[in-house]
This record gives C-alpha cells, structure tokens and sequence, in this order.
C-alpha cells in the first residue's frame, strides 16, 4: 500500500498538465472542439470507443447526471474521439517536455523511468478496471516523454477505476465523493469546491442533507468522526487496489524508478503542472 500511494505522489504531477497546462487545450482547440469540456469528453473517453453518453457517466463516475450527455458523442461528431485523443497526448507530452526541460527530457534517466513505468502500467489485470482496460487497448508510444505520460495516466485510470470500486463500496455517490474531497482538502463549506458549486442548490441540498443523515457531516457541513474515518477507509482501499501494477517490477526497479521520477516530479509539483 505504502508502495502505491508514494507511486501515486510521484506520477500524479505528471498527469496533472493534461488537465492544467495550456498544450492539451490548445491542441483540441485546434481540432475544433468549442469548450475545454467538449476537449476532455472527447478525449478521455476515447480509449472507451464510440460508447453511449450513459458508459461515459458511469466509468467517469464523480459527473452530475447530465453532464457527459452534453458533450457525448457530440464532441465525437465534431472530431473523430481517435483524432481527439491523438491531440490530448500530444499536446500532454509537450507540456511535460516544455516543464522539465530539454535536458531531463533526452536524458538516459527519463527513458529509463518511461520504460519501467510502461512496464508498471501494462502488467496489472484488467477485470473490472474499465477505463484502464480501454488504455490497455491502445498502443504504448516509443518517444520517452510521450511514454512516461501515456504510461502515468493509464496507471492513473487504474487508480481511478479502484477508487471508484472504493465508493460503490462505501455507498458514496459521485457528488457525494467531492463533498468528502473538498471537506479532507479542507475547503468549507464544501459546497463551494470547484467541481460542485455551479450544481443546482436543490441537488447539493439533497446530497448534503443525505450526507448528515448517515452521521457523516454534521450540521455544520463538517467531518463527524464516522465521516473522516469513512473518508480515510476509501483512500486506504483505493491503495491498496492499487498496487497491482506495482508487483510487476522489483524492489530495486521499484526504488530505481523512484529514484529516477523525483527530479521529474520535483519540476512538474514547481511549475504546479501548468
């Protein structure tokens, strides 16, 4: 567990420019997508195929209803979801490149890192891991950048695939799953956190009435005991069913790759991923 959780650390800044830096956005603009969201539907859920708006809303999990049918397979009409998903690594891989620099780029260090990783990412099972398994139907690229990227966000989904299992799990609904993120990132209320504040009052009423009533909140719109400790069982769970990929490399690839992924991960945490 420990193992997944400082893999996640490490990898998880890398991810982050996808969704942070302008490369992505502007390589899908291009493309013709309208909206930053038409960009990420299209681009997302393609490794899924040319899926209905109602398997996008449930692999993706944490969207209000609604929400995925605004952009699928409306975003797919526009540009084919290959096409799209072509533009989201490249632009991805060039922000990574542009934030590390050219030399850390080229380096031995940074193939070796995209190799182990890749390695990490193609070796885990993938029953129940839905959109790990649509990455896992893609091929992995050769250019070392590009590699590292692609291999982090497909363990990144991995991850995600579990956490969401974690949920279900713990009977905690998408919007549900924000208000405990925002209350454990310490942002009150809760109801302002960025992924939960342009719903409907009636519906975030809903969910945090429903949240108080199972004793996980309290009137207040804080953690109870029960509710931190429901929150910290689901982060303990999603690391532990994350940690798959990870038994595929030894303990020395393993201290190796993190050795190699700290001088990437310390310019990507400084830039914040943009």
């Amino acid at each position: 567990m420990h193992t997944a959780r400082r893999m996640f650390e490490l990898l998880e800044p890398i991810c982050l420019v996808t969704y942070l830096a302008d490369e992505p956005n502007e390589e899908l603009a291009a493309l013709g997508h309208r909206t930053y969201w038409d960009g990420y539907f299209a681009a997302r859920a393609a490794p899924l195929g040319r899926v209905p708006a109602q398997v996008v809303h449930a692999a993706f999990y944490s969207f209000a209803e609604g929400e995925a049918a605004r952009h699928i397979p409306g975003a797919w009409e526009t540009v084919p979801p290959e096409e799209s998903f072509a533009a989201w690594r490249r632009g991805s891989a060039a922000a990574v490149r542009r934030i590390v620099g050219e030399e850390l780029a080229t380096s031995p260090g940074l193939a070796r890192a995209a190799d182990l990783t890749a390695a990490a990412a193609t070796g885990a099972p993938t029953q129940g891991r839905v959109l790990y398994a649509g990455w896992r139907s893609l091929p992995v690229p050769t250019e070392p950048v590009t590699r590292l990227w692609h291999a982090a966000t497909m363990l990144r989904e991995h991850r995600g695939d579990g956490h969401v299992a974690a949920l279900v799990g713990a009977r905690i609904g998408g919007t549900e799953a924000h208000v405990l993120s925002a209350l454990r990132m310490g942002v009150h209320p809760p109801e302002s956190f960025g992924r939960l504040h342009h719903l409907p009052r009636a519906r975030l009423a809903q969910v945090m009435a429903g949240l108080r009533e199972r004793g996980l909140i309290d009137a207040g719109g804080r953690f109870t005991e029960a509710g931190r400790a429901t929150a910290q069982r689901i982060e303990d769970l999603t690391d532990e069913l994350a940690a798959a990929p990870y038994d595929t490399l030894s303990p020395a690839e393993l201290d190796e790759l993190t050795a190699l992924l700290e001088p990437v991960t310390a310019r990507m945490v400084a830039a914040g991923s943009r």
